[in-house]
Order: structure tokens, then C-alpha cells, then sequence
């Protein structure tokens, strides 16, 4: 990010456009962006349409591309243009080597002085309105164009592109089979640019079910199936905060009517950890990479290896190669959508609770090939990750439920299906706690006084004076043995 001084004279020159302007540092870029059509491969396209959102199209078609190919369309981000998106963000090489066509709309300062898709403001974001409805003209004539199968059309985009991204999934679940929201918003977020600053640094708090509401709104009585989403965002973004990723996820999980529980988990390169979040057939409908020290901007990887791609400028950091990673979750690679990294293992069969005490679990299941390990799962949280076919979970409470499940890992980091839960209860009894003076708790024999003080029997903690006005919360833990727990029993 540009230091402060340049942020506040670009807030000044921009004026009530700065709290749109999600890579408002980026302004001070766009200066050196090249048109886009002056790069190699990324062709103009005129014609498309009544373009009601004044927009640009262009658009990077691989050699001898056959009809029936999928289509992906690509939003830039605040300051740049369909040229940077091209030259850095690794699209292209994945268009080659998989197949398929890619459209960059580009917007402009004369829609935005920072060039950011408009993404808070409904004249732009609803269906057949403004710059949305441009882009679905893209789409249309893209179809017409290159014969792309209109059942195969995905959108990604960064930041301010990211948020357009989400609001035309909400607006045009009929057109896009799957999405990218990269460093962006949930759709809707804001319907003004007074509330765009809020969505940015995640001051809106909505539960899954008024997010979802936000999604379904947009297109009154559809009833799905409703876009395949991946959403990528560093943990240390300062400029659209993490906070937004989660509410994406609970955003499209609710429209899947999915539980926020992940059904898999893996560790990616990068520094990336990916959530996933299956539907009724196993398949995973929302994808969550988060990458634990990136700030703002697309994640890519420069190199010539089968999982890199990018280039490195302002706002494309090396990490992950977001794109490589995105593709095999839309199944453009024709692995259909398989979780990234190699096909998931089959779920582990036989699970079951062998040894159960007051205190742990015993697990044992049966063994997965080509399984590096595995990964254990208490209530849907990862509790363990053994190389073998056996865990013991400990430190549990007694008399409680616990249901687990469990997924092999292969050698790559690919988490596999995950198998049918079995739910176990720990012996003994139940934890009691009682709420009473610290006169009470003595008369009762649940503490000791000495010296006009009150001490817990058992652990022996210090309860303060012994009088009827002290009040605390006592947890029996075995018998005859108190601790405070005044924060919960």
C-alpha cells in the first residue's frame, strides 16, 4: 500500500470516488498501464451489445480453439485493465494448455475515477443494469464469437473486479456456472458508495441466511442450480479485510444450503490453506484459499511449472497460483472439478469408536491406498492428522457426545472424500456445577474456610472472604474435587 500522505492527496483528487476505489493505492499505477490492445494474443471486440455500462471488451482466444469450449470471463481490478490482467494474473497459459477462451472487460475512469468496477451501486451490479448487463452482452457474444458452450462460463476478479464478480453470480446464476472472488466482496455488500467502505473494512454483520437473502434477491424465483464458488483472500489484507472472505463463504454456503462446517481441510503451497464445502454428492460447491500472510491482491506464482503462473507487478503477489487452482475447481483441466492438487482419494471405511473411556476415544478405520495420512475430524474441527489408521482423542469431557469423521490425505496435500461419521460418548457422569455463596458452598461441603477465607476442596482455589455475599460458580470435575468456573461451567 502507498504510504498515507499519497493516500490522502489521492482521496482529495478523486474525492467521492475514493471510497469506492478498493486498490485506491493502485491509482498512482494506472499511469503506467498500456492500453490493452497493445498486448500481443488480447484482441478489441466492438459490437457486443447496447453495452448500457460503457465497458470495453477484449478478449485472448487460443489457437484452433473448438467449438464447445468453455469461457472465462476476467475483471481487473481499481487502476489497472484488461492488459494487466492478461500479461499478469497466468489465465492465458491455462486458456492453452486446457482450452478454453478468456474475455477481459475493462471499465474506465470516465465510469470511475479509479477505474474500479462499480460494484456498490445497483444501476451497475443488478441484472440487466449498467456495467453487469455490458458484461452479460460479453458473454452472449463471446458464445457467438468462438461457439463456447453456454452451459461451461465462469467469472473471476480481483478486489473491486472481485466484488462485480460476486454480484454477477447473484444477478446471472443462469449465465455462470462457477466463480472467483479474489480479495472481494459478497455480492451486494453495499448498495451505495457510502456503504462501500463498510463492506471494505468488514464492518457489515449479517448472518449466513441475510447474506444468502442478498444472493437470492437479485433473481426473484430461481431455483438453481445455483454457481460453483471459490474465494481467495489474504490474511493480511489491510484494504478489503479478511472478514469479507467469511462472509462470502457463508454467503454462497447458504444459497447451496451447505452448514459453515468445512467438509475437508488441506494445507497448499504458499503458505494457503483451503476449506472445503461439499454438497449432497461429495463435490464441493464453495472453496475457501486463504493465504496466511498476503496482502492485498491476486495470488500468482511465476514459473514454468504446471501449477505456477503469473507475473509478479503492484497488486499480483507471489504465493499461489490462484488461477492453476481456481480451473481445477471450475474442471477445466476435464478433471470435473475435482479438489486441487490430483483426484481425491475414496473416504476411509470402517470407522468406529474401538476404546472409549470419561476422558477420550479410541478411532480405528480401514486403510486408504495411496494415503499419506490422514485427517480426523470432531464436530467438524481437525483434531488429528496420523500416518496410520488409528487415533486417540483425549481431553474430553465425560457423558458428552462427540461425532467424528475422517478423510486420507495423499502425498501432494489433496485431501480426500471424507467418510460416514460415527458418534461416540465418553463414560462417567456429566460435570456439575452449582452457583452459590461462599457461606453456601461450605455448608454445602463443596469448599473450606480458613483464616475468614474460602477455598475450593479439591483443587484448593482461592474464592475470596467467607461471607453470603461472595457469589462463584463451582464445577465438580470428579468426586469431591471443585474448580471455579465462573467463565462456564
Amino acid at each position: 500500500m502507498r504510504p498515507t500522505t499519497l493516500l490522502g492527496r489521492l482521496a482529495r483528487l478523486v474525492g467521492r470516488f475514493a471510497v469506492s476505489g478498493l486498490l485506491a493505492a493502485a491509482a498512482g499505477t494506472a499511469l503506467l498501464t498500456q492500453p490493452a490492445s497493445a498486448a500481443a494474443g488480447l484482441t478489441a471486440v466492438t459490437g457486443f451489445g447496447s453495452n448500457p455500462g460503457n465497458l470495453s471488451m477484449y478478449s485472448y482466444v487460443p489457437a484452433a480453439l473448438p467449438a464447445g469450449a468453455p469461457l472465462v470471463v476476467a475483471l481487473h481490478g481499481c487502476g489497472q485493465s484488461a492488459n494487466d490482467y492478461y500479461a499478469n494474473s497466468g489465465w492465458p497459459k491455462f486458456a492453452d494448455e486446457y482450452g478454453f477462451a478468456v474475455v477481459f472487460p475493462q471499465t474506465s475512469s470516465a465510469n470511475n475515477a479509479l477505474s474500479c468496477f462499480t460494484w456498490f451501486d445497483p444501476a451497475d451490479s443488478a441484472r440487466g443494469k449498467g456495467e453487469a448487463a455490458s458484461v452479460a452482452q460479453m458473454v452472449t457474444k463471446a458464445e457467438s464469437l468462438y461457439g463456447s458452450d453456454a452451459r461451461r462460463v465462469f467469472v473471476t476478479g480481483l478486489s473491486a473486479g472481485g466484488g462485480m464478480a460476486a454480484d454477477l453470480l447473484a444477478a446471472y446464476p443462469d449465465v455462470f456456472a462457477g466463480g472467483s472472488v479474489d480479495s472481494g466482496l459478497p455480492a451486494q455488500c453495499a448498495i451505495s458508495q457510502l456503504g462501500a467502505s463498510s463492506c471494505q473494512f468488514g464492518s457489515v454483520d449479517l448472518t449466513p441466511a441475510q447474506w444468502g437473502d442478498k444472493v437470492r434477491a437479485q433473481y426473484p424465483g430461481y431455483a438453481g442450480p445455483w454457481p460453483r464458488v471459490a474465494i481467495w483472500q489474504g490474511t493480511s489484507d489491510y484494504t478489503v479485510h479478511p472478514v469479507n472472505a467469511t462472509e462470502l463463504r457463508d454467503q454462497w454456503t447458504n444459497v447451496h444450503g451447505l452448514s459453515q462446517t468445512p467438509s475437508s481441510t488441506a494445507n497448499l503451497p504458499g503458505n494457503t490453506t483451503l476449506t472445503s464445502y461439499n454438497d449432497s454428492s461429495g463435490q464441493a460447491a464453495v472453496q475457501l484459499y486463504q493465504i496466511s500472510g498476503m496482502g492485498h491482491g491476486l495470488a500468482v506464482d511465476p514459473g514454468s511449472g504446471a501449477q505456477q503462473c503469473g507475473t509478479t507487478a503492484a497488486y499480483f503477489l507471489d504465493t499461489i497460483c490462484s488461477s492453476y487452482y481456481t480451473a481445477r475447481f471450475w474442471g477445466l483441466d476435464r478433471s470435473g472439478g475435482t479438489d486441487p492438487g490430483g483426484e481425491q482419494l475414496p473416504a476411509p471405511t470402517g470407522l468406529a469408536a474401538a476404546t472409549v473411556t470419561d476422558t477420550s476415544i479410541a478411532l480405528s478405520w480401514s486403510t486408504v491406498q495411496g494415503a499419506a495420512s490422514y485427517r480426523v475430524l470432531r464436530n467438524g474441527a481437525q483434531v488429528g492428522a496420523p500416518a496410520g489408521t488409528t487415533f486417540t482423542d483425549t481431553g474430553l469431557a465425560s457423558a458428552t457426545s462427540y461425532t467424528y469423521t475422517v478423510a486420507a490425505v495423499g502425498s501432494d496435500g489433496t485431501v480426500g472424500k471424507v467418510s460416514s461419521p460415527v458418534t461416540a460418548t465418553t463414560t462417567g457422569s456429566a460435570p456439575v456445577c452449582t452457583t452459590a455463596s461462599n457461606y453456601a458452598h461450605v455448608a454445602a461441603g463443596r469448599a473450606r474456610t480458613s483464616g475468614g477465607y474460602t477455598y475450593a476442596n479439591g483443587s484448593g482455589q482461592n474464592m475470596g472472604l467467607y461471607n453470603v455475599f461472595t457469589t462463584h460458580t463451582l464445577k465438580e470435575t470428579s468426586p469431591g474435587y471443585y474448580v471455579l468456573a465462573d467463565s462456564g461451567c
